[in-house]
């Protein structure tokens, strides 16, 4: 089952991001914001690996690899 929170938690982050890149856009900082943009990206794929080695280790322990 899927913790409803981390749903949440990333949505947060994207939508504080976003609030954050718009800001940044609308000083002229654009290259700022595309790093902003990067940033965030990396951080949630790095929540999302760390869900997916629980996965496997789950999996692991169930089926006694």
């Amino acid at each position: 089952m899927m913790n409803i929170d981390l749903v949440f938690k990333i949505a947060g982050l994207g939508i504080l991001i976003s609030v954050f890149n718009m800001v940044l856009k609308q000083a002229e900082k654009e290259e700022q914001a595309q790093m902003l943009t990067l940033v965030g990206v990396i951080i949630v794929l790095m929540v999302i690996i760390q869900l997916i080695n629980q996965l496997f280790t789950n999996i692991r322990s169930i089926f006694g690899f």
